[in-house]
């Protein structure tokens, strides 16, 4: 099936590692210019962003840059927005997968592990979502936002993640605001909920809880990456034309709605 993606211009958030380079490496398989964001503080991610760069320039020969800026920062996004202007012209999609899954109870919570954790996963895609929609309203493009949330979104956290959980509960909710507020302009806005993934986010938690993860999950085994990234892919597509405002869950089973 062709995508109509060739050609297409993408930035992703996180996407050094993880699902965010699932989501790279699967938009450049499509023919898609990836813009790959990393945190601009960190070394480590900044070698990822380089390596995968390279890899996908020398494996779907589609260009790719490595872009550093924090997603909690506006004056960050606009200069990232300058980045790929200059580089690629455009930008056609937008992905929000940069987050943090840290680990506390409520009862011993400090708040600025609280505000550091909304800032990350929520008021980050809002910022990058106002900056895309302008863009494109501007330029008088269509698009694609997806917002990359997650099945404790609807379900909640049994496990020190309640921060976590409101953070993309209100992404949610978000993404279903801003999606009626820009259909008209031809701006699609959509969510993916994964459940467990083999990712170096949740490669503790699943050392230490791994198959109480795995009962949960009727299919019986925690995903890929990939297998996340390939819905991301098709909601970046013209294939997905008549789908706004709706969260796809890929998780196993672990939510059905």
């Amino acid at each position: 099936m062709d995508l109509e993606l060739k050609g297409k211009v993408a930035l992703v958030t996180g996407g050094s590692r993880g699902l965010g380079r699932a989501i790279c490496l699967g938009l450049a398989s499509e023919g898609v210019n990836v813009a790959v964001n990393y945190y601009k503080s960190d070394k480590a991610e900044e070698a990822k962003a380089a390596d995968l760069t390279a890899e996908i320039q020398n494996k779907y020969k589609t260009k790719a840059i490595p872009l550093p800026g924090d997603v909690t920062l506006k004056e960050d996004i606009e200069e990232m927005f300058e980045t790929i202007k200059d580089t690629f012209g455009q930008v056609d999609i937008l992905v929000n997968n940069a987050g943090i899954w840290p680990t506390s109870y409520v009862s011993d919570m400090k708040k600025e592990e609280w505000d550091n954790t909304i800032d990350v996963n929520l008021t980050g895609p809002f910022l990058l979502c106002q900056k895309m929609v302008c863009h494109l309203i501007k330029i008088k493009r269509p698009g694609k936002i997806i917002n990359i949330v997650s099945q404790a979104a609807f379900r909640g956290s049994t496990s020190g993640h309640a921060h976590y959980a409101a953070a993309k509960a209100g992404l949610v909710a978000f993404t279903v605001s801003l999606a009626r507020e820009v259909a008209s302009y031809g701006i699609n806005v959509n969510a993916v909920a994964p459940g467990m993934m083999k990712t170096d986010m949740a490669q503790k938690a699943l050392k230490k809880r791994n198959d109480a993860y795995i009962e949960r999950i009727p299919l019986g085994r925690i995903a890929e990456p990939a297998e996340v990234a390939n819905v991301v892919v098709f909601l970046a597509s013209e294939k997905s034309g008549y789908m706004t405002g709706a969260t796809l869950d890929v998780t196993g089973g672990m939510l059905m709605r």
